[in-house]
């Protein structure tokens, strides 16, 4: 009898030393395709905080609430379905998407450059701001920040299934749903930090002590660089992640040029550099590399869609 519970309680070990080691390879593959997402993750934390401008600070949290639950149930309930249906049916079709997921965040990459210097304006100069009672503005802004979501998780779900292929259909599973709550908790975390930040300085300026005041007061003044900072982090982000998209698209589709050539500038420039540098630089001017094709590309695209099917449409 001894003997039988023996062996039962290391039949039990054993297999608790394989769940363990399974959830040890889900975090590794998690974080690893998750690091592949980086861009797209800087991206929608620097896009997230725009959509509680305006609002009174008590509705900043229960807004950013609402659109990390709309976050989660676009990543669990619609896209996850969606990617191992694919991984599944098509993996073909996953070189495409992320090609076309690519062009997207390098378009969105130029038109936030583009206005910076207020090129190629969408808005006419006589239009003027619709007056919206606050509740309908707030369902507004949360369900097209929702959208906007969903564009963007659809390609945080693409890019880690893509580096995730060669694992099992349950793996990949967990591999993704360990990806998409971490990187909603991650993001509107930060972003409910972010927006808070300011409220945080006010108060501090008001509480006693001099010391406490200057820093409260110099928490506010940061906030707008800090954003803008984000901001321009988020955009070369982009541009980066989608050109590299672009890029190795073209290679598994047999048209290496564009990427061999950046990689060779990149190697390149390591090699004149110490060695103990040669990896981090030829990573940094592979990226650079890669932004630039993305900005190039993404001008192109946003010219086409203002100029060209633009006139089209007004043209109807």
């Amino acid at each position: 009898m001894a003997t039988g519970l023996v062996a039962l309680l290391d039949d039990v070990a054993a297999i608790a030393r394989v769940a363990a080691a399974s959830l040890d390879d889900v975090a590794l593959a998690a974080g690893k395709a998750g690091s592949k997402a980086a861009g797209v993750v800087i991206d929608d934390a620097a896009v997230a905080p725009q959509y509680v401008t305006g609002f009174s600070p008590d509705r900043e949290l229960p807004i950013i609430w609402k659109i990390a639950k709309g976050s989660i149930r676009n990543k669990l309930v619609f896209l996850l379905p969606g990617a191992l249906l694919l991984s599944y049916f098509a993996p073909f079709l996953i070189t495409p998407i992320l090609m076309a997921g690519g062009g997207y965040l390098c378009y969105e990459a130029a038109e936030k450059i583009l206005e910076v210097f207020n090129v190629d304006k969408t808005n006419a100069p006589g239009d003027k701001p619709v007056a919206m009672d606050p509740g309908d503005r707030e369902k507004t802004m949360v369900s097209g920040a929702i959208r906007t979501d969903l564009i963007l998780s659809a390609e945080i779900m693409a890019i880690s299934l893509n580096e995730i292929a060669g694992q099992g259909l349950a793996s990949q599973a967990g591999i993704l749903v360990v990806i998409s709550l971490v990187i909603t908790a991650g993001v509107y975390g930060a972003v409910a930090l972010i927006v808070k930040m300011d409220d945080a300085g006010l108060a501090l300026a008001k509480r006693p002590g001099a010391a406490l005041q200057a820093f409260g007061r110099g928490l506010v003044t940061f906030m707008p660089t800090l954003l803008n900072f984000i901001s321009i982090i988020g955009t070369a982000a982009m541009a980066w992640v989608g050109g590299q998209l672009i890029l190795h698209g073209l290679a598994e589709f047999g048209v290496a040029g564009p990427e061999h050539f950046v990689h060779g500038i990149a190697v390149g420039v390591a090699d004149a550099m110490p060695a103990t540098l040669h990896g981090v630089i030829e990573w940094i001017i592979f990226a650079i590399g890669s932004a630039i094709l993305g900005v190039l590309l993404g001008s192109l695209i946003a010219v086409l869609m203002h100029k060209v099917l633009g006139k089209a449409g007004h043209g109807r």
